[in-house]
């Protein structure tokens, strides 16, 4: 079954379309859960093309490399994010403050599909690869500085309206909400219980805010 939090998408990709669509996608959606289960170092192209039910030499018809497949599922992953929750943040009928909550209670929600077995994969391919692939650092980067964009503008309607100190600096504060959530995920995926996701909602997300 595909990963809760990943839809991928069978066109709009960065690489050039190849003769097969479908083949790709198989290899996007199936080779996703490969990574999340046993993680980017413990899987082998042999178990992505295996999992997709694919001839492994194939696999080097669609990505120039592991590496390359990694960004790729990384930028379907955010995408995902930003088409389910990102509506949140913009809800002009919601308090800025209380969108930011219900954005991260989400993505809560979805993980705890899962008993938070799988963690976040922004936060998994950071841990695994950002001192070995330059590429998915940039990408990460540039993942996580989209994210606190988003975070960055609610914030700032929240200071327009006088329910956040406008002396507070909201990129360091969006940048220290996503570290502080996923750290809780993070906590989760070892623990197996959605307490510590409950926690930053509840206490650590309540203080930073404040």
């Amino acid at each position: 079954m595909t990963g809760y939090l990943f839809v991928p998408r069978r066109n709009g990709f960065p690489m050039s379309r190849p003769p097969n669509p479908e083949v790709r996608f198989r290899l996007l959606s199936a080779g996703y859960d490969v990574v999340l289960d046993q993680g980017f170092h413990g899987c082998g192209v042999q178990n992505i093309t295996a999992a997709a039910s694919v001839p492994k030499g194939s696999f080097y018809n669609y990505f120039e490399s592991k590496e390359a497949f990694a960004t790729e599922i990384l930028d379907a992953y955010w995408q995902n994010i930003e088409d389910r929750y990102t509506p949140f943040l913009r809800d002009a009928e919601t308090a800025p403050l209380e969108r930011i909550a219900y954005f991260f209670r989400a993505i809560s929600d979805d993980h705890a599909v899962t008993d938070f077995r799988h963690g976040c994969l922004i936060g998994n391919l950071a841990l695994e690869l950002s001192s070995a692939s330059e590429k998915t650092r940039v990408r990460l980067k540039s993942i996580l500085g989209r994210w606190e964009e988003y975070l960055a503008t609610c914030l700032r309607e929240a200071q327009k309206r006088g329910d956040l100190a406008k002396k507070r600096d909201v990129k360091q504060l969006a940048s220290i909400i996503i570290e502080a959530y996923e750290g809780a995920v993070m906590r989760c995926k070892v623990e197996r219980t959605r307490r510590a996701c409950d926690q930053f909602e509840k206490v650590a997300l309540p203080l930073l805010l404040a």
